[in-house]
């Protein structure tokens, strides 16, 4: 038995995979986007890997230009509401961890708050809720905006509802609820405690309509790459998707990170910090490479260049793909994703063509192609060494990739100590080791 920590194991899931092509695998279900079963069949699968958590991203809006490259790789173009599936997926798993996107900018904390603690009830205490500001102009228009607010306006208002939506979780101590039928009382009513707040963004007075849920508070997942995202993180977050495509530069954001969180009366394992990874797995490393360049070979260079596009914030349709991007095209500073933005500039001064850098950009995901052990010797190597707590792990094909991990490489790592033979807890904060808040009335 390993003396080393448990991994953290999460899956950022897309229903044909994480592949910008994975819709034109011969394997493929069309519909499957929409197709609630689909998704419970995954979590029940991930659920037997003894993963912690099933997690859903999202974003509130279609894309509405450049419809001929988005239909290549149409990422969120067809996408069930994310709550919605995961409280399907609640019913068909007792485990897993159940995490959502919902974004602070357009979402009233109220509205987040019941959302997430209804989760909370439906899964017994399994609910996370993951932190976003948004990052792209179409879900700004969607909410009477022509694009976002200033990166920094979106975190101050991100940090005030996260403060709001935590007041309305605690507006009921744990045993307001009392059921007093002989003395016809359903409720205590001075255990309750409305939220009464005038801020800079939000102004609320009221309570929420819901007892307080098993966990206390829903899990809050974060992924911010910036200094107020991190700023935010160490003091809120209680996992948070880490950055760094090699183990020197992850190593650099956990300990940054993990650093701030004492000044906040926080203790460093209060936080899971999750690296992004993707295995594609095989009989050999050869035969592993070729499955993923079978999945390389369905993606059309417009589909990669209207996500570097994207992420980028500007267009770079007019350029040559077999020649350096001029530095002059590389907008000063980015409004949305500021670790992705860093990502594709570095890829540019480096001096790649506009092809090879769309060919590179990974999303701070670091992809690894090989047996179950170089697989499991590669992510014991990289907690070890202090780069992460655990993977957020994207499969380019679903099912097929999540099923070789789930039956290939979580048994090395059970050998190894590495990950759970069974499940210790009922809620999502037992099995993370993760404290239970008192109610702040209390």
């Amino acid at each position: 038995m390993s003396s080393s920590p448990r991994l953290v194991l999460s899956a950022l899931f897309q229903a044909h995979g994480h592949s910008k092509s994975s819709w034109r695998h011969p394997d493929a279900v069309p519909g499957q986007t929409t197709d609630v079963r689909h998704y419970v069949e995954m979590a029940q699968l991930l659920e037997r890997g003894m993963f912690d958590l099933f997690f859903l991203a999202d974003t509130p809006a279609a894309r509405t230009d450049r419809l001929e490259a988005w239909a290549m790789s149409p990422l969120y173009m067809n996408a069930l509401e994310p709550v919605t599936v995961l409280s399907a997926v609640a019913m068909a798993t007792e485990h897993i961890g159940l995490g959502a996107t919902v974004s602070s900018s357009f979402y009233e904390p109220f509205n987040i708050a019941r959302q997430f603690a209804s989760l909370d009830h439906i899964s017994g205490g399994r609910a996370a809720w993951n932190v976003v500001t948004s990052a792209n102009d179409y879900a700004a228009k969607n909410f009477g905006l022509d694009r976002l607010p200033p990166h920094a306006e979106r975190y101050a208002k991100a940090r005030e509802s996260l403060l709001l939506v935590k007041q309305y979780w605690d507006s009921w101590e744990d045993d307001a609820f009392v059921y007093d039928k002989a003395g016809a009382r359903l409720f205590d009513v001075s255990k309750q405690h409305p939220v009464a707040h005038h801020g800079e963004f939000f102004s609320v007075n009221g309570a929420l309509n819901i007892a307080r849920s098993p966990q206390g508070h829903p899990v809050i997942i974060q992924a911010g790459a910036s200094d107020p995202g991190k700023e935010l993180a160490a003091e809120t977050a209680e996992i948070v998707f880490g950055t760094g495509t090699d183990l020197d530069s992850a190593k650099k954001f956990y300990e940054d990170l993990k650093g701030r969180m004492p000044r906040y009366g926080r203790e460093p394992d209060q936080l899971k910090i999750l690296s992004g990874f993707s295995a594609v797995i095989g009989d050999s490393e050869a035969h592993a490479q070729e499955k993923k360049a079978e999945m390389e070979a369905l993606v059309p260079i417009e589909a990669r260049l209207i996500a570097l596009n994207n992420d980028l914030e500007t267009n770079l349709f007019d350029l040559p793909l077999d020649e350096p991007v001029p530095l002059d095209r590389v907008p000063a500073a980015a409004n949305h994703h500021q670790i992705y933005f860093e990502e594709i500039v570095g890829l540019i001064r480096s001096g790649l063509t506009l092809r090879e850098v769309a060919m590179k950009y990974t999303r701070s995901t670091v992809a690894m192609c090989g047996t179950a052990t170089q697989i499991a010797d590669f992510l014991q190597d990289w907690t070890t060494s202090g780069g992460s707590d655990g993977f957020m792990l994207t499969f380019q094909h679903s099912p097929r990739d999540t099923r070789d991990f789930v039956e290939k490489v979580v048994p090395v790592l059970q050998e190894r100590g590495l990950v759970r033979s069974g499940w210790t807890g009922r809620t999502m904060r037992e099995n993370l080791g993760l404290h239970r808040p008192a109610n702040a009335h209390v």
